[in-house]
């Protein structure tokens, strides 16, 4: 059977990885945002993870004539209103590393109790094909966050981001455990899940 090819709508490597690694045995064939030529880069002005998402997706797929999957997830903070949301890689600034975001981030907690600390990672996934509307996949890990970082793995909030059930940040604990709980993880197993309609309406109902 010959591998589904599927364009992956990011140049963020953290994220490309997981995606990598969680698609690593599906048969999918990725190809990510810088291995196709003329791509335009997507400003993510909507106001929700669903609006990005399938506007990275539709744009992207129209434009390579591939079948694409497109991401926009982020950490929402209970005590914060929901902050920084949508604007999670971009909260303290346009060109703001993940050690800024976490300091803000951190500072706005300042003085918050842990009770008070709870927060969320949600994620959307759009799968996109050129000319169609696109479909949804959603996420979602609960966590608590940390006055202070710690481990060294996974990036954005990962470090400051605790799960209760393991006693570990996502920064601590392994990939394998990681893409299992994650967001991400959760919304992209609902993608493969799908991948299959997708084959069998290629192939004619015959594999």
């Amino acid at each position: 059977m010959t591998a589904m090819e599927l364009l992956v709508a990011t140049r963020n490597r953290g994220k490309l990885e997981e995606i990598r690694l969680l698609l690593a045995d599906s048969g999918v064939l990725v190809r990510s945002a810088g291995d196709v030529p003329g791509l335009p880069e997507v400003e993510e002005d909507g106001t929700t993870f669903e609006a990005n998402a399938l506007k990275k997706g539709q744009v992207m797929a129209d434009v390579s004539g591939l079948l694409t999957l497109a991401d926009d997830s982020g950490l929402e903070v209970e005590a914060l209103g929901g902050l920084p949301g949508v604007r999670s890689s971009r909260y303290a600034g346009e060109a703001a590393a993940d050690a800024d975001n976490i300091r803000k981030l951190l500072a706005a907690l300042q003085g918050v109790p842990q009770k008070r600390r709870r927060g969320a990672f949600r994620c959307v996934m759009a799968l996109c094909q050129p000319g169609r509307p696109g479909r949804l996949f959603r996420g979602c890990l609960q966590g608590v966050i940390l006055e202070e970082p710690r481990g060294t793995g996974g990036f954005g909030y990962d470090p400051v981001f605790l799960v209760p059930e393991y006693g570990k940040t996502l920064a601590e604990l392994s990939m394998a455990i990681k893409n299992r709980i994650s967001h991400r993880g959760q919304a992209l197993r609902q993608v493969l899940a799908h991948f299959q309609s997708l084959r069998m309406a290629t192939n004619g109902g015959n594999e």
